[in-house]
C-alpha cells in the first residue's frame, strides 16, 4: 500500500513537470533501481521510496533550493506513518543523489543510495539521456550547439559537462555494465552529430 500511495503522490505532484524530469523519468529510475537491487544487500522498500521520491522537487525548478525535495518527501512519508529511520534514509538519498554535488560518500553512504544513484544516472545516459538533454534544452531555450563558444550552455556541451562523465561514477556492478552500452551509444551519436553539423556526406 505504501508504494502504491507513493506512486499516486508522485504522479500528482509531477503532473505538469518538464518532460525530462516528470513522472516517466521517475518511473524509469524506479524500475531500474528495483532491477539493480536484485542480488544486492539492500532494503528494497528504501530503494523504491528513494527512487520514487528522488525528484519530487528538483532544485533546478525551485530556484536552486535543495531543501524542498527532502522536506516534501519527509512530510509525505510521515503522513504515511513510515518509521523515522526509513524517513531519514530516504531524505538522505534525496540530499546526496545529485551529480552536481560530486563525491558525497564522506557525508552519507548506503547500498540503497548507490542503487538509486546508479539508476538515476543511467536514465541520463543512452537514447533516453539524449532525448532528455534536448527536451530540457528546449525547455530552457538553449542552443543545440554553438561551435563559436567553447564553454556554453548548449545541449551538446551538456554531454561533455556531465553525460560522458557518468560511466565512471557508477557504484554497482550492474550499473557499470549498463553504463558501458549507454556511453558507447552517446559517443556514436556525437560522432554522427558532428559529421552532419559540418555537412559531411
Amino acid at each position: 500500500m505504501l508504494i502504491e500511495n507513493t506512486v499516486r503522490f508522485v504522479k500528482e505532484t509531477l503532473a505538469d513537470a518538464e518532460g525530462g524530469h516528470d513522472w516517466w523519468h521517475v518511473y524509469r529510475v524506479w524500475k531500474l533501481a528495483v532491477a539493480l537491487a536484485k542480488g544486492e544487500s539492500a532494503n528494497l522498500e528504501v530503494v523504491e521510496l528513494g527512487a520514487l521520491l528522488h525528484d519530487i522537487a528538483d532544485a533546478k525548478f525551485h530556484d536552486g533550493n535543495e531543501t524542498i525535495g527532502p522536506q516534501k518527501a519527509r512530510t509525505f512519508l510521515e503522513a504515511q506513518q513510515v518509521p523515522e529511520a526509513t524517513v531519514a534514509h530516504v531524505e538522505n538519498i534525496i540530499r546526496h543523489i545529485s551529480f552536481r554535488h560530486g563525491n558525497t560518500k564522506d557525508k552519507f553512504n548506503s547500498p540503497e543510495l548507490d542503487i538509486v544513484q546508479d539508476a538515476d544516472r543511467l536514465d541520463a545516459m543512452g537514447a533516453i539521456g539524449i532525448a532528455r538533454t534536448f527536451n530540457y534544452g528546449g525547455f530552457r531555450n538553449r542552443e543545440i550547439y554553438n561551435p563559436d563558444i567553447k564553454v556554453s550552455p548548449s545541449s551538446i556541451n551538456h554531454f561533455y559537462e556531465k553525460l560522458l562523465l557518468l560511466k565512471n561514477t557508477m557504484n554497482t556492478e550492474k550499473g557499470r555494465f549498463l553504463a558501458e552500452r549507454r556511453h558507447d551509444f552517446m559517443e556514436n551519436y556525437l560522432k554522427e552529430f558532428f559529421c552532419e553539423w559540418e555537412g559531411d556526406v
